[in-house]
């Protein structure tokens, strides 16, 4: 039924083979798209023998519609000829990929290979691959992959361009797949033009009847598919109406010709084929024992040798394949209900060797509730996360609440199955499964899990005293239960909104109090982030003073490091932050957990704004945003543009600046989040600042510490103090400042942070009056400063200016040159031209800063060059950067000329910091 599809697509052709040339030079993507017949099977089946006969290895796979609960099952099918190259991979990638494939029990049973390892792996193989040969994978009837198979293609896809791995997939019109995101490049088939399809129709009938031919070639539409199947269909005398109404959609007649050949078939045959069209492998073997089985008598392969020769499938000595998906589903819509049911019961007694499809088909053979198979598909869901499958898992339990008896059982299921949409980032269907669990006997456990996973469906974590008293109180009804590992992290979500939003004195301390009667030692990661989030000022000085000893212990992992450090974070303790976050981000990195990642590189991101450390700063942006924008977090995204913002704004690129923090406001905060709110008006702030314009930086600042307005953040004053002080240069503006600084003075008494005192001791110096300025200058200049440069250097210039100002120019120009050159040092442009002026009024001049050469670099290109300068190989860099080791090679070949030098081991030296002028 193929073989015919090529005509009348020579535009089609010419692009495919434009493709298939282009793959030793360079990798791609492109989506085929049309509808049932429309000859994307044959277009693939083409491009794949002209990719063979050029040399290049291809690999295919085609989705069928019964597999898409087996996880990973297309990705096994699709790798199969290179999985002898497994070993060779890293190991963690090694183990990741053959758990995903259920041929190894390296992860323990609460454990699961996290998703991004596994596509690493599979990127790794086929870039092994494509080292020796050029790599072609063709998948066809994509919509009907296997979830985790088709975002692994996906994240494949994101990554094709550097080496010759090419992409081509078919996608039937009206479905979406995980690519539909990418904005891949697109093919797409429409129907034939009325003289190609008349020339297809007369080549397979040429003797039809002109008033029939007329009828056929206006009911096919052009469609190659049905301009060869209806023909047939009517000699088989099936009702005309039905076949050429335009009433009846074209897919729906096309089954109906199909479906027309089964009543001349043998019983048997039709056994067989009803069995195989149920089945999920389509193994010889396998649907010849079921079938067998259903007919009550032992069948033979030539039985199914009608159904080959009326064109219905194709068979080999292991495979029984449908020459289209119609036809396999017009063999199931042709079968009564009680056959269909009967074809599963069969296949299921047959598979004792597998235990997962043994359970789906004894699920789909079920008509009525059993608990028995609801215990089946818990076991079934398990075994899915395990191998890093979510998504397989939701469908499990799914399953087993509408199989399932009622009962605890039931709400158990519920509730897992919303926790398992929750981690899909599926919060809607999150919200229906806890609406049907809430009219269900819950216990007190299971009604806390029920609220702290609410709590992930909250986008408004605005003011709500209501739901803040509601988590305390469920947490301190979980610590009766003793269960304390769920009350802290019930506990952690109070305070995350605490953290955002102030509720008030009284809530806070209950919150920590709650916290601190739980059994757990002082040091616990998350009783420090508790600390943090609820009383970041009036318990900073624990909050640090347990963060630096748990630096000193270690110990912790990953996911433990990322708490802490963003516990430091909102204890302002950014100089305790980055070794935390970089532990983490090391961590994760590691374990495929990119999700987190891009929340830690975010706050990453942050802390380095902060002291303006360029180095690690820049890349971590730019990584957070691609990560964040491919594992679809808003939330972060938004945060991570705010840091690009900053840097920009820091770095004198207003351009990049402005840009950046229009998208963050733009996407990012159609729901109001305080904290997001404030970082947006004190990065407005340093762009004023940067651009000179003080009175608009004021202004934008000035919102994060009035009451009134939604970008008002208690926490987030001690930040936004400097900038407000820097900008206060009318009268006016100096008294209000002054104002919320002794309204911060007493807020922050408590905490002993360094960046928040030399915060506060900086705008105190600019805000002091003329009798009191340079005591204030002097108590700021004597803080240790080492860990925030960029506050340092304000400072000097301050009061460089300040000086000068009052005539003591000879004072003046030392702190105004040690500020000139930290300025160049950290690249902060607009600053640095500024402290260059006021050296110039104080009578000594100072050449042009020029451009570093890390400038001429993109952050991703930086964070290369810095990872090549350590001594990584391409291949340890892609496995750091979940990228391919051709595109770390390829970024460094752009490098190197940027740069102005020729091999790896010149990095190091042309990766120092700006010269200061």
């Amino acid at each position: 039924m193929s073989g015919n599809g090529l005509v009348g697509r020579a535009r089609e052709l010419g692009v495919l083979d434009a493709f298939v040339d282009e793959l030793p030079k360079e990798g791609g993507a492109l989506v085929l798209r049309g509808d049932p017949g429309i000859g994307k099977s044959a277009l693939l089946s083409r491009a794949a023998h002209r990719a063979e006969r050029s040399g290049c290895t291809v690999v295919s796979v085609s989705g069928v519609e019964a597999e898409t609960h087996l996880p990973f099952a297309g990705l096994h099918q699709l790798t199969r000829t290179l999985l002898d190259r497994v070993p060779r991979l890293p190991p963690a990638q090694s183990e990741a990929l053959r758990a995903a494939f259920g041929m190894s029990e390296a992860y323990a049973a609460d454990e699961a290979p996290a998703f991004f390892m596994i596509a690493l792996a599979t990127l790794s193989l086929l870039g092994e691959a494509a080292g020796e040969t050029p790599v072609l994978l063709v998948v066809d009837d994509t919509q009907w992959l296997d979830t985790p198979t088709a975002d692994v293609l996906a994240f494949l896809a994101r990554r094709l361009g550097a080496e010759p791995l090419g992409l081509l997939a078919g996608v039937r019109t009206g479905h979406t797949t995980p690519l539909d995101a990418l904005a891949l490049p697109e093919l797409r088939l429409g129907p034939l033009p009325q003289p190609d399809a008349a020339g297809l129709l007369d080549a397979v009938e040429p003797r039809l009847d002109p008033a029939v031919r007329r009828r056929v070639l206006d009911a096919a539409s052009g469609n190659p598919l049905a301009l060869i199947e209806l023909p047939t269909a009517l000699r088989a005398r099936v009702t005309t109406d039905i076949l050429t109404s335009p009433a009846v959609p074209l897919t729906a007649r096309l089954e109906q010709a199909f479906a027309s050949r089964l009543p001349a078939l043998p019983a048997g045959t039709r056994s067989v084929l009803l069995v195989a069209a149920s089945d999920d492998e389509g193994t010889l073997s396998e649907v010849f024992a079921a079938a067998s089985r259903l007919s009550g008598s032992a069948l033979s392969p030539a039985v199914l040798d009608p159904a080959v020769r009326h064109g219905l499938v194709t068979a080999d000595e292991r495979h029984i394949r449908f020459c289209h998906p119609l036809v396999r589903s017009a063999v199931l819509q042709a079968a009564p209900l009680a056959e269909r049911l009967a074809a599963h019961r069969a296949l299921a007694a047959v598979l004792d060797a597998d235990s997962d499809r043994r359970t789906w088909h004894r699920a789909a053979a079920s008509g009525r509730r059993d608990e028995a198979v609801a215990r089946e598909l818990d076991r079934t869901a398990a075994r899915a996360e395990t191998r890093g499958a979510p998504a397989v898992a939701l469908t499990a339990v799914e399953r087993a609440v509408t199989l399932g008896e009622g009962g605890p059982a039931t709400a158990h299921r519920l509730l897992k199955a919303a926790e398992l949409s929750l981690e899909l980032g599926m919060t809607r269907r999150a919200a229906t499964l806890l609406q049907d669990a809430a009219p269900l006997e819950l216990g007190v456990l299971e009604r806390a899990r029920t609220v702290l996973l609410r709590e992930g469906l909250e986008e408004d974590v605005s003011r709500n005293v209501p739901r803040l008293r509601l988590l305390i109180a469920t947490a301190e009804a979980v610590a009766r239960e003793r269960d304390h590992g769920l009350a802290l992290r019930i506990l952690r979500a109070a305070a995350r909104r605490c953290w955002w939003s102030d509720p008030g004195r009284e809530l806070r301390e209950r919150l920590v109090a709650a916290a601190e009667r739980l059994p757990v030692p002082d040091l616990h990661p998350e009783l420090v982030y508790v600390l943090a989030g609820a009383a970041p000022l009036e318990r900073g000085d624990t909050v640090i003073e347990r963060l630096e000893r748990l630096q000193c212990d270690g110990g912790y992992d990953a996911a433990a490091a990322a708490t802490l450090g963003t516990a430091a974070t909102m204890a302002g303790a950014y100089d305790l932050a980055p070794a935390f976050l970089r532990h983490a981000a090391a961590g994760l990195r590691a374990q495929g957990r990119l999700g987190l990642l891009s929340q830690v590189l975010v706050s990453l991101s942050f802390t380095a704004a902060h002291v303006v450390d360029w180095e690690s700063g820049l890349p971590s942006v730019a990584e957070a945003m691609r990560l964040a924008e491919e594992n679809a977090l808003p939330r972060w995204l938004t945060g991570a543009r705010i840091a690009r913002a900053q840097f920009a704004a820091v770095l004198g690129d207003l351009e990049t600046a402005r840009s950046a923090i229009n998208d963050a406001e733009r996407h990012g905060l159609s729901v109001a989040n305080p904290s997001n709110l404030a970082f947006v008006q004190i990065t407005r702030g340093l762009i004023g600042l940067a651009a000179g314009r003080q009175e608009e930086a004021f202004g934008c600042v000035w919102r994060v510490f009035d009451p009134a307005d939604p970008a008002h953040h208690p926490y987030l004053r001690t930040i936004a103090i400097p900038v407000l002080a820097e900008a206060a240069v009318t009268e006016e503006h100096r008294a209000s400042a002054r104002a919320a600084l002794r309204r911060l003075d007493r807020s922050a008494a408590a905490t002993h942070a360094g960046l928040i005192r030399a915060g506060l001791a900086y705008a105190h110096a600019l805000l002091a009056d003329d009798e009191d300025a340079e005591a204030r200058f002097r108590t700021a200049l004597r803080l240790d400063l080492s860990k925030d440069p960029f506050t340092r250097a304000r400072l000097l210039l301050a009061h460089g200016t300040w000086l000068r100002r009052r005539r003591r120019v000879m004072e003046s120009r030392t702190p105004l040159r040690i500020a000139r050159e930290s300025f160049a040092a950290l690249g902060a442009e607009p600053w640095h031209e500024r402290a260059r002026q006021e050296l110039r009024s104080a009578g000594e001049s100072g050449t042009q800063r020029t451009a570093a050469r890390w400038d001429l670099l993109t952050p991703q290109e930086l964070q290369i060059a810095q990872l090549a300068a350590e001594g990584l190989s391409n291949r340890e860099i892609g496995q750091q950067l979940y990228l391919s080791p051709r595109t770390i090679g390829a970024h460094l070949y752009r490098i190197y000329p940027k740069l102005g030098i020729t091999s790896r081991g010149q990095l190091r030296e042309r990766l120092g910091p700006p010269a200061s002028s």
